[in-house]
């Protein structure tokens, strides 16, 4: 049974699906003007393991992740560097799309963008109108919150609280019925990309974009809604409002929201100077060690980035590296193949570690102790699946190795290895073979492995605590 800490309700639930062994799942995706930084990395990262879970226990996935290619945002990078927006988006979907490839994290279903799906957002709009919870001002059109009985029940506040502790996120003009409606469609600016609508030449307002979205390729009411905890107010607070009054219907049964990610202990911004794209981290530290590092901490925990504890990542997961490495190297040189009766008596200790990474899944998908028990198995298998075991026993210890990393998709290769042609493992082999050869001093061949290395991208450093390397 699959439990889920629901933002709207503030308790765990048990997961009931509208539709029976089917998961409807829509994940806000960025506004594509940037590469995404450690920040965005980890809703990708999290509901990719949510989803990869609910697969591994026998359900299919409908996973929508959109694209928000038309934003104030957007406009002002493409006139900052004399582009088209066209070329900005497509270009940073284009990365952004790598970026979560080189985290393992699977394609959605579907990959929405908002200026390919205009016409249905007016329809919806046109729908909210007819029904009394939208007006039109001047080519401008609001979501009339009052109208709404229910508006504010995600974000558990009144509207006057929310009006008061959030009036930095709400806009406050003449043209509104009252302070909290906000936009659905608003008339463009001289040299604005506009799409015609019955109210004015504009586009549409940010909320509205993924209602329709959601209701297009999921249904009325979905299962899950998930995102940044950031995005609970006014976002999801306004697609309820939106979808729930156009559609008549629940909108999402269950929304699941990540915490925040500080950098060494402080919000990330720009302004601070600790502003960190995904790219850097990932290039520094390897995106497989980012994908373990976010996956150590509960979703819903608040997670603290810095470079102390992104090494301790990479050692972790370089201890699961080498148990994987350790197993194969046992499979292969193994001489027979039947059970002992000392493996015989240890195999059902196999199947408590599945029960257990099962166990800590279905309370609310708590990676952290999922890879606990993981590492508990790495020490089963370094202690008992080694030279000398039987095949039999290796195989059954790299069978349940294997799927429980896969489902957390911890080990893998990522674009970066592929491009390099050098793994970490021929890496590491290369720094050991330099490393005898400067204690032989023979520093030619020392020097010529540096070389070597620095012409397939990688550039080793000798600090006090070893050497390291880095990939350019």
């Amino acid at each position: 049974m699959i439990k889920i800490y629901n933002t709207l309700t503030k308790q765990k639930e048990e997961f009931k699906p509208v539709q029976k062994d089917n998961v409807c799942m829509y994940v806000c995706g960025p506004t594509v003007y940037n590469l995404i930084h450690i920040g965005n990395a980890r809703p990708y990262i999290v509901f990719d393991t949510v989803r990869r879970y609910f697969e591994s226990v026998g359900y299919a996935v409908n996973y929508v992740q959109n694209f928000t290619d038309v934003d104030d945002k957007i406009i002002k990078k493409a006139n900052e560097e004399g582009k088209t927006t066209d070329e900005i988006v497509n270009y940073y979907i284009h990365e952004t799309l790598k970026d979560a490839n080189n985290l393992n994290v699977n394609p959605a279903t579907h990959h929405p963008r908002v200026t390919e799906e205009m016409d249905n957002i007016i329809k919806m709009i046109e729908v909210l109108i007819e029904k009394g919870l939208a007006y039109e001002v001047g080519g401008t059109v609001y979501y009339n919150t009052a109208a709404f009985p229910e508006y504010g029940k995600l974000s558990k506040k009144v509207l006057e609280e929310l009006e008061a502790g959030r009036s930095e996120r709400i806009e406050i003009t003449d043209d509104k019925k009252n302070h909290m409606d906000f936009v659905l469609w608003k008339p463009k600016k001289e040299g604005e990309p506009y799409w015609k609508s019955p109210w004015s030449d504009g586009r549409p307002g940010w909320h509205i974009e993924c209602s329709a979205m959601a209701k297009k390729y999921l249904g009325s009411t979905i299962d899950i809604h998930a995102g940044g905890e950031d995005l609970v107010f006014p976002h999801h607070e306004n697609e309820i409002a939106q979808s729930e009054g156009a559609n008549g219907a629940a909108f999402a049964n269950y929304w699941m929201h990540n915490s925040f990610l500080n950098i060494d202990n402080k919000k990330m911004s720009k302004s601070l100077g600790n502003f960190k794209t995904l790219r850097d981290v990932g290039e520094t530290f390897g995106y497989d060690t980012v994908r373990f590092f976010m996956l150590s901490a509960h979703y819903r925990s608040p997670l603290n980035f810095s470079g102390e504890l992104m090494e301790a990542a990479k050692n972790g997961l370089g201890r699961i590296k080498n148990a994987k490495a350790s197993l194969e190297f046992a499979l292969s040189h193994s001489s027979f193949d039947a059970l002992t009766e000392e493996e015989t008596n240890l195999l059902p200790e196999l199947g408590k570690y599945e029960g257990r990474f099962h166990e800590a899944m279905q309370d609310d998908f708590n990676t952290a102790d999922a890879i606990s028990i993981i590492f508990e198995l790495v020490k089963f298998g370094n202690t008992y699946a080694k030279e000398g075991a039987s095949k039999n026993f290796v195989t059954e210890v790299y069978k349940l190795f294997t799927k429980l990393t896969d489902i957390l998709g911890l080990l893998y290769t990522y674009l970066e290895d592929q491009n390099q042609g050098l793994t970490d493992a021929e890496i590491e082999d290369y720094i050991q073979k330099r490393t005898a050869a400067k204690k032989a001093k023979d520093f030619k061949e020392a020097d010529s492995i540096r070389e070597y290395l620095k012409d397939q991208g990688v550039i080793i450093e000798d600090t006090r605590e070893g050497v390291r390397f880095k990939r350019v």
